[in-house]
């Protein structure tokens, strides 16, 4: 028997012995089997072995790829519980990958629904000390929102899957400062989601309520640096079965932002006026939005005389007086 022959022979009595050796812990699934082996890995017979070398095994895929590969559709998969399954960046090989899946999981949680201000000005007829005129008022209204389809029509026109347009757009000192935010904000129990990360020009021109012009918005306009660039983000809170609860959640969230804006390193530039809108403290947007009514207010406390001084100022002038009523008194 030639060499070649005998190793062929050799090893496929080796491979018909371990299937079965092993076949009574393990199924054909590779899953352990505490049950009756089977019978048909015996089977095995020298006479199936094919000579020649043995093929290459695929490289293994990183763990985190894996992960990333898995994200379910938002539209189809809209939990609203905090995502536990990602690594912390202790654990994580990748970091830049872990981070972004994570705010792409909170991004995902999110249902994208808003309360939205719909003015109408329209004509009324009133009466007064009898006379009939015509004048223009303003109705308000407030309308439910869905503005689902927004990121999902913006990441098509820019050739994106909606993850990386939403998460991959944003600056990434930003997305880390983002990132440890939100963990602490879940570890707090707040529940936080994201409802709007990165925007383009487009889809910033098709947004409603309160808005910057389309290409200076830090969401990521081009005046702001575009793709890349993002610094802001817009948060709110899942935690809730209504749209009542979770409103009144929300503004738990927002409340608590303010309170640890210092060591989040993240703020809302425009607090009640915009409440979900949040950017790094030591941004721009921050600086001049909060920095201004700060200055303001500083202002108005040094055009404004100390309590003290006045204090001290009208007793100066009163003295002689007191003075004198006091001995006029005795």
């Amino acid at each position: 028997m030639s060499p070649r022959r005998l190793a062929a022979v050799c090893g496929t009595v080796v491979l018909a012995g371990w299937v079965a050796g092993g076949s009574d812990r393990f199924n054909s699934s590779g899953i352990e089997n505490t049950g009756a082996p089977d019978s048909r890995a015996t089977s095995v017979t020298a006479d199936a072995a094919l000579p020649g070398p043995r093929p290459m095994l695929p490289p293994e895929t990183p763990a985190v790829q894996v992960a990333a590969a898995s994200t379910a559709d938002p539209v189809q998969d809209r939990t609203t519980k905090p995502v536990s399954s990602v690594a912390t960046l202790d654990e994580c090989l990748v970091v830049e990958i872990c981070v972004d899946q994570y705010l792409w999981s909170v991004y995902q949680r999110a249902p994208k629904i808003d309360t939205i201000e719909v003015r109408n000005r329209i004509k009324v007829t009133v009466k007064k000390k009898g006379k009939t005129r015509t004048i223009m008022v303003t109705i308000t209204k407030y309308v439910v929102g869905d503005f689902t389809w927004k990121d999902p029509i913006a990441a098509q026109r820019a050739s994106m899957s909606l993850k990386d347009y939403v998460i991959g757009g944003m600056d990434r000192g930003f997305k880390l400062k983002l990132y440890r935010a939100l963990r602490a904000m879940d570890d707090a129990g707040l529940m936080p989601g994201i409802t709007s990360a990165f925007r383009d020009d487009y889809r910033q021109s098709i947004a409603s309520g309160n808005k910057a012009a389309s290409d200076s918005s830090y969401h990521g306009g081009s005046r702001r640096g575009g793709y890349g660039h993002g610094l802001a983000a817009d948060l709110v809170s899942v935690k809730g079965e209504t749209r009542m609860q979770r409103y009144a959640s929300s503004e738990e969230l927002w409340k608590w932002i303010d309170a640890h804006e210092k060591e989040l390193g993240i703020g809302r530039p425009y607090l009640d006026r915009d409440p979900p809108h949040v950017g790094p403290i030591d941004g721009k947007e921050y600086a001049d939005k909060r920095g201004r009514a700060n200055a303001e207010r500083a202002g108005l406390e040094t055009n404004r005389p100390h309590r003290s001084a006045v204090r001290d100022d009208h007793s100066k002038t009163k003295r002689p007086r007191t003075a004198s009523s006091k001995v006029g008194s005795i």
